[in-house]
């Protein structure tokens, strides 16, 4: 009878719970940001950071009103040559039948590949499609996207294990990309992605939708530092306001999803894919172009490295030294989580064998461990190096803020001295912005001009080459330098 009555007691008290709301509330998703995560964006001077320039590209879902084939001539006409395609767009009236997807069959798919190479637009994802919950089911997905070269599917998977999609990503090498269509979808809070990513390779990750986040009246800088280092997928839109009530698709950068903040964000993270614009806005579904070419504006504006290559990159498993070489002694050891360099033992050289350059504008960040740090950037080594006889060969941008004159911070090494001492103390990352035009050198450092300078040879420089390699040097393990975010644009 006391087993009965505790039992009956326990039923009163869920009762009530439900009845309360209590326990529905209990067992609903966190919709809430991580206080944690919260204070790390409120930290973040993102006015400051330097943007990088990221690829563009259009999801098809923006020209729902016309048909696959269509809609890349009006992609072409933007100057984009990428897409992203969704499941279900008629391909076009000459296969009046035909939908875009894995139900495509090989003349649908050739007719596909055969359109694509015509406009030169490539397709770069494939979503939001069902991904489904068994092997077969997912399988033919994968197969869909190796036929058609697709290296990211975008989804939402009804499991919360993703084993069997991890399984799958990897042996096709595949990236996918969990979507956040707003509630009642089961992504609409990124708390339930960041929780089944745990444990997960790094091809699982986050179709980061700032607009979606916003109707469900979440900040999207928060969820994109709260994803950080899973977004493989961005479909950029922005909004008029928070919520639902009134609010309507804007051209990118004119609505309150914070676009500086959101590209800042990426460059800190290092975001390698593409800012996939998606304009849903339904009174300007028939013509979205203005709206489109407003965005591409809006994004030019903020970005500082419009133009540049990054020539230290971040690859699918993190960090790599791809297309360095070294030369001498000592080496630079790389982080592969946040590509920072850090130099050990030397004196050596690492150099950028990939590409061999004239007139050029190189910019970087250094840090120096101590006072007594010494290194320095050389440009245009002209050949590859097989011994130290490249140092009187080409100029040397001198690191060493316990020098004097020619030979510290700032300087041209042995030859032109630094015209102001511009370097930040040890421990914080400085920046230089290093020009060399024909003869012409110019040196930033932390934004001021150090150098204005037609180069001649002297002190070690016996002459020097008109095109050649960019390397820095590692110069000891006692006071190592730092290097990151090394950009090159060339003139």
């Amino acid at each position: 009878m006391k087993k009965i009555a505790l039992a009956v007691l326990v039923l009163i008290a869920l009762t009530a719970l439900n009845a309360a709301g209590l326990l529905q509330k209990a067992q609903s998703p966190d919709k809430s940001i991580p206080t944690s995560v919260v204070e790390k964006v409120a930290a973040v001077d993102y006015g400051k950071v330097r943007i990088k320039e990221f690829p563009v590209a259009v999801q098809c879902w923006t020209y729902r009103k016309f048909t696959f084939f269509e809609t890349l001539d009006k992609v072409k006409a933007l100057g984009i040559d990428a897409i992203q395609a969704y499941p279900g767009q008629p391909l076009g009236k000459s296969l009046p039948k035909a939908v875009f997807g894995p139900g495509m069959n090989e003349a649908e798919i050739g007719a596909v590949k055969e359109a694509l190479t015509a406009s030169g637009v490539r397709i770069v994802g494939f979503g939001v499609c069902e991904i489904g919950t068994t092997e077969p089911e997912m399988r033919k997905v994968f197969d869909f996207a190796v036929k058609m070269g697709i290296p990211t599917i975008v989804c939402e998977p009804a499991d919360d294990d993703y084993s069997l999609l991890d399984k799958l990503a990897g042996e096709y090498d595949i990236r996918v990309a969990v979507h956040n269509h707003p509630e009642p979808a089961k992504y609409a809070f990124p708390a339930i992605l960041v929780k089944n990513l745990q444990g997960r390779s790094r091809l699982l990750g986050s179709c980061f939708d700032p607009g979606h986040f916003m109707r469900g009246g979440l900040k999207p800088i928060e969820c994109l530092r709260y994803l950080e280092g899973r977004i493989l997928d961005v479909h950029l839109k922005d909004r008029s306001d928070f919520g639902t009530k009134k609010v309507i698709d804007t051209a990118v950068g004119d609505g309150k999803a914070g676009l500086r903040d959101i590209l800042a964000e990426l460059t800190l993270q290092d975001y390698d894919g593409y800012l996939t614009f998606e304009y849903e806005n339904e009174k300007e579904v028939a013509a979205p172009e203005p709206a489109i070419r407003r965005s591409l504006a809006n994004i030019k504006a903020l970005t500082y490295y419009a133009g540049y290559t990054q020539i230290f990159q971040r690859r699918w498993g993190g960090y790599e030294k791809h297309g360095w070489n070294h030369y001498g002694p000592g080496y630079f050891e790389v982080d592969p989580a946040t590509g920072v360099l850090k130099g050990n033992g030397g004196m050596g050289l690492l150099w950028y064998g990939a590409k061999v350059y004239r007139d050029f504008v190189l910019e970087c960040d250094f840090m120096c461990a101590s006072k007594d740090t010494n290194s320095g950037i050389f440009l245009r080594v002209p050949a590859v190096p097989t011994s130290d006889d490249y140092i009187y060969h080409s100029f040397e941008i001198q690191i060493w803020d316990a020098g004097e004159g020619i030979h510290a911070t700032g300087a041209v090494y042995d030859i032109q001295a630094a015209s102001a001492n511009a370097s930040l103390p040890p421990g914080q990352w400085n920046h230089f912005k290093i020009t060399f035009r024909g003869k012409h050198i110019g040196v930033e450092l932390n934004g001021k001009t150090v150098v204005d300078w037609n180069g001649v040879p002297g002190g070690k420089v016996r002459d020097f080459a008109s095109e050649g390699y960019i390397g820095f040097q590692n110069h000891d393990s006692i006071a190592p330098v730092y290097f990151r975010n090394i950009y090159v644009k060339e003139l």
